[in-house]
C-alpha cells in the first residue's frame, strides 16, 4: 500500500483518542505522508472537508475511537473506495475496530501497510431514500442515505412514547402491518448491534443478506425476516396523526417521513473496506470475546477433541 495522503479522523472530545491522532500523523509526516487530520463526532463531519480538499487519492482513513466513529466514517468514505482502518480507542464493544493492542508499536504498523502484510475486508452495506405515492414513483423526495449496520424506521416524541403503525411490503408485496416501536433494518454487520438487542438473527459478516426485525411488536406472531440481498423493502407509516415517524441511519437521524410517504430500502452500490490486522482473524472469536458468551467465561473439559 502506498501512503501518500492518508486521513486521520478522531473520536470529536476524546483526549486519548485526539493524542493518538497526533502520533500516528507525525509519524506518518515523517514518511512524507500528507495527513488531513480533525474531529468526528455528532456535531464533527470532517469528511465532505477532506474529500474536497485532498489534492490526490486518498489512501486510507485512520479512525481513532469506537464502532459510532467508525460507521460515520464507512456512510462517508465507502462511496469513495477509501480503506478504512480503526482503532478502538473509548469504545465499548469495538466490533469494527482493531484493538489498541495491534497499536502499541505504531511504526510497525506502518512497516506491515507499506509492505502489504494485512488484510481487506468488505462489507455490505444498505442505501435508503424516500418517496411519494405509490412504488411506482421512484422520484425521491429525500437525499440517499447510506448505512453500514442498520436503518431504523421508528417515532421521536420529546414529550412521550409514541406507538408505530407500520407497513412494510417486499418486492412490492405487503407483508405486514406493524404496530409497536419500529422497524430495523439491518446487514449482517448491523445484526451484533441494535438489532441483536431487539432479538434479532446474528449473520455472519461475510454474508449479504438484509434483516427485518420488530422492535417490542404489539403481536407475538411479528418475528424477524432474513432476505436475499437483491430486495427492496418499503416501509409506509400510518396513523401518524403526530407527524413523528423518523428515518434513523447507524443511530444517527436521517429525516423525517410524512404520511404518504414511504421509505425504500435496499442493499447499496458500494461496500465498506476495512483493513485487517489480526493476523488469526476470527469472526467467531470475536463474538464470544465481544458478547461474553458463557464458552468464555465456564469452560467444560471435552475429553472427544484429541
Amino acid at each position: 500500500m502506498q501512503l501518500k495522503q492518508v486521513i486521520i479522523a478522531y473520536k470529536a472530545r476524546d483526549a486519548r483518542s485526539k493524542e493518538r491522532a497526533e502520533i500516528c500523523a507525525k509519524q506518518l509526516e515523517n514518511r512524507e505522508c500528507q495527513v488531513l487530520m480533525g474531529p468526528s463526532g455528532p456535531k464533527d463531519n470532517p469528511y465532505p472537508v477532506f474529500l474536497a480538499s485532498a489534492t490526490q487519492p486518498i489512501d486510507l482513513a485512520l479512525v481513532f475511537g469506537g464502532d459510532g466513529t467508525i460507521l460515520a466514517g464507512a456512510r462517508h468514505l465507502a462511496p469513495a473506495g477509501i480503506p478504512i482502518l480503526g482503532v478502538n480507542v473509548g469504545g465499548h464493544l469495538g466490533f469494527l475496530t482493531e484493538s489498541a493492542d495491534e497499536f502499541q508499536d505504531t511504526e510497525k504498523v506502518w512497516d506491515r501497510l507499506f509492505e502489504d502484510r494485512y488484510a481487506i475486508q468488505r462489507r455490505m452495506m444498505l442505501q435508503a431514500a424516500v418517496y411519494e405515492g405509490h412504488g411506482s414513483n421512484l422520484e425521491p423526495v429525500s437525499e440517499r442515505y447510506l448505512a453500514l449496520n442498520e436503518f431504523c424506521v421508528k417515532p421521536a416524541s420529546a414529550d412521550r412514547m409514541i406507538t408505530s403503525i407500520l407497513e412494510m411490503e417486499i418486492d412490492g408485496e405487503v407483508v405486514d402491518q406493524y404496530v409497536g416501536d419500529g422497524l430495523i433494518i439491518a446487514t449482517p454487520t448491523g445484526s451484533t448491534g441494535y438489532t441483536v438487542s431487539a432479538n434479532g438473527p446474528i449473520i455472519h459478516d461475510g454474508m449479504e443478506a438484509i434483516t427485518i426485525t420488530p422492535i417490542c411488536a404489539m403481536s407475538l406472531s411479528s418475528r424477524p425476516l432474513v432476505l436475499p440481498p437483491g430486495s427492496v423493502v418499503s416501509i409506509w407509516p400510518l396513523g401518524d396523526y403526530d407527524l413523528s415517524t423518523k428515518l434513523w441511519t447507524d443511530g444517527v437521524l436521517g429525516t423525517s417521513i410524512w404520511p404518504g410517504h414511504r421509505v425504500d430500502v435496499r442493499m447499496a452500490d458500494c461496500r465498506a473496506k476495512f483493513i485487517i490486522l489480526r493476523e488469526n482473524n476470527s469472526y467467531y472469536q470475536t463474538l464470544r470475546e465481544k458478547l461474553l458468551w458463557a464458552g468464555t467465561r465456564v469452560h467444560y473439559s471435552n475429553n472427544h477433541r484429541n
